[in-house]
């Protein structure tokens, strides 16, 4: 009885080794939040209805370190991954992206310029703009250096924990005008600048890391006034009624792109998603449900009126915006943000 039942075992498991691994489900990995419950409406339940086939939707808060772990770990468990502008361009430089078909995909010549690229499509323009509670602050503040004044403005502040942005804000509180903002940050000095003028600030200063903190932070009282991502503030205006303000002046916009990891099992199915996100008519949806702009030009042109006005790539909110320079934070990256964590932990 014992012989029969461990032959029996033997048998079974020599037929599961046989059986091919269960195949895992194409795998989208957003920023979460507003945004990803408006692509979840937009583009994953359409999609996953239109082919038949279930997919799994993950979030993450960004970082090109985290991709390339992945990658080192072997085949990786994401398929489709929205990235960052400079993620995107390292990324297809050390070639961890797969490249696009952008002629199966049929829409290159509706996209703006910088929304396309050999790794990656485009997805969403988003703004990094200062938020304040106007429930709390009926005056609030107009640029970054009203962010800075701990005396007009009392109580604590927010920013993205990161030297992105941050340098920028800061030579921009410190009198750096717009069009010589990274003139400036391309020297020592500025660099210098940069650091001290955050030294005046770093004792009123909460970091975020994830998008929805921010947001946490203004409705408990717990900030003033904090960096945000536009379509966070919007967001939960909408869904709660709050009267969140954004500051589009000095704000500071890019554009987000989908990509595909190298080697990623379902390479196919991720690259017909990607083609069905960037469809004219599946992206002129987007901003009614979440206020970002897209790429697709024809899309873009049937907004709505009303709907534009809340989105970065509106021209009022645009004309004293600042666009990230995304070649000087590839050329930049590792030794700001090798500094900047040096000076975190003083």
């Amino acid at each position: 009885m014992l012989r029969s039942t461990i032959l029996a075992g033997a048998a079974l498991a020599a037929l599961a080794t046989a059986l091919p691994a269960a195949a895992r489900d194409l795998t989208i990995v957003g920023w979460g939040g507003a945004g990803q419950a408006a692509q979840d409406e937009v583009y994953f339940k359409p999609f996953a209805a239109k082919t038949g086939k279930p997919l799994i939707q993950e979030s993450w808060d960004g970082g090109y370190g985290v991709l390339q772990a992945k990658m080192k770990a072997g085949a990786p468990n994401w398929d489709v991954v929205q990235v960052e502008a400079e993620e995107l361009a390292l990324g297809c430089a050390d070639g961890i992206y797969e490249k696009l078909d952008w002629a199966k995909m049929g829409v290159k010549d509706e996209f703006l310029k910088d929304a396309v690229s050999e790794c990656g499509a485009g997805v969403i323009y988003w703004s990094m703009a200062m938020g304040y509670d106007g429930d709390k602050l009926k005056e609030g503040p107009k640029k970054w250096a009203d962010f800075w004044d701990t005396k007009k403005f009392p109580g604590k502040r927010s920013l993205r924990k990161g030297a992105k942005y941050n340098l920028e804000f800061a030579l921009l509180a410190d009198g750096v005008k717009p069009a010589e903002l990274y003139d400036v940050l391309s020297t020592p000095e500025g660099v210098d600048r940069a650091f001290k003028k955050l030294d005046e600030l770093k004792p009123s200063i909460v970091w975020w890391e994830a998008g929805a903190q921010p947001i946490q932070f203004l409705a408990s009282g717990e900030v003033t006034v904090t960096s945000v991502y536009n379509g966070r503030v919007t967001g939960i205006n909408k869904a709660e009624g709050k009267n969140f303000k954004l500051v589009w002046p000095e704000s500071m916009y890019a554009v987000d792109s989908w990509v595909i990891l190298k080697g990623a099992e379902n390479k196919d199915l991720a690259q017909d998603f990607i083609s069905f996100a960037s469809q004219a008519e599946n992206q002129a949806k987007l901003p009614l449900k979440v206020d970002y702009g897209v790429p697709n030009t024809k899309a873009a042109a049937a907004i709505p009126e009303e709907v534009q006005k809340n989105l970065p790539t509106y021209p009022a909110n645009l004309e004293h915006a600042i666009a990230l320079n995304v070649d000087f934070w590839i050329d930049n990256s590792e030794a700001l943000t090798e500094r900047f964590n040096a000076w975190l932990a003083q």
